[in-house]
């Protein structure tokens, strides 16, 4: 078993039982798409794609995968890594991926912090988390993905200028997310107006974690940290 990192908190999570041909999918499909991390990252990371991309982007969590293959139908020349280490979302997207024959996504079931040591430097063109695991009670803050370790492990792997975009409708995650991004050496926060943070990037997909906020009443909130 590959030893977790310092900062990780994402382990494989198994839902319900998969219907039979998403299991199918899962073991003929998802082995070609799953990026090897006991194996050094080829060089250039290009070489992951079956097809040639010219900028590579990390979405971390990616749920049932809507934004991912969105952005990957919208974007064929830019590469795509995704990470979900839940099951049925990871089920989802290896079906879709695989009807829609993208040869520009590659996925990771596990612990995204796993990824994050393997990139090489400055190996992404941007990064997304979107609707994370919010983790609301305060005893469990210290279980949420951004951190100071990971911001370290992302400042690493990202270009100079790559955007960090985080999306949550929990206040106080927003709030920790900017606090962190103050206090580290590697980030700025780019917004200059309400605007910038009330509104989501364009073009946008929306996912299903954003619309279960809408409908409950929470206000999403939408943060773009570079990287310097």
């Amino acid at each position: 078993m590959t030893d977790r990192p310092q900062g990780s908190f994402f382990g494989r999570r198994v839902g319900k039982p998969l219907r039979s041909r998403q299991k199918t999918l899962m073991e003929s499909v998802l082995p070609e798409l799953r990026i090897d991390i006991t194996a050094p990252a080829p060089v250039p990371l290009s070489r992951l794609f079956s097809t040639a991309v010219s900028a590579i982007w990390l979405e971390i969590g990616f749920g049932g995968g809507e934004h991912l293959l969105h952005e990957a139908e919208r974007l064929p020349e830019t590469g795509f890594i995704g990470v979900e280490p839940f099951v049925a979302g990871m089920a989802k997207a290896v079906a879709a991926i695989h009807e829609a024959q993208l040869g520009n996504v590659r996925l990771y079931d596990d612990d995204a912090g796993l990824v994050l040591d393997w990139l090489p430097e400055a190996s992404l063109a941007g990064v997304y988390q979107l609707y994370p695991d919010p983790w609301p009670k305060r005893r469990h803050w210290k279980r949420r993905f951004v951190n100071a370790a990971n911001l370290d492990r992302l400042a690493r792997v990202m270009q100079p200028g790559a955007p960090f975009r985080f999306a949550s409708d929990i206040d106080s995650y927003v709030d920790q997310v900017l606090v962190l991004a103050r206090d580290h050496p590697a980030f700025e926060w780019t917004a200059t107006r309400s605007a910038d943070w009330k509104t989501p990037w364009q073009p946008w997909s929306g996912t299903r974690y954003e619309q279960k906020a809408l409908r409950e009443g929470r206000v999403p909130r939408y943060l773009e940290l570079r990287r310097i």
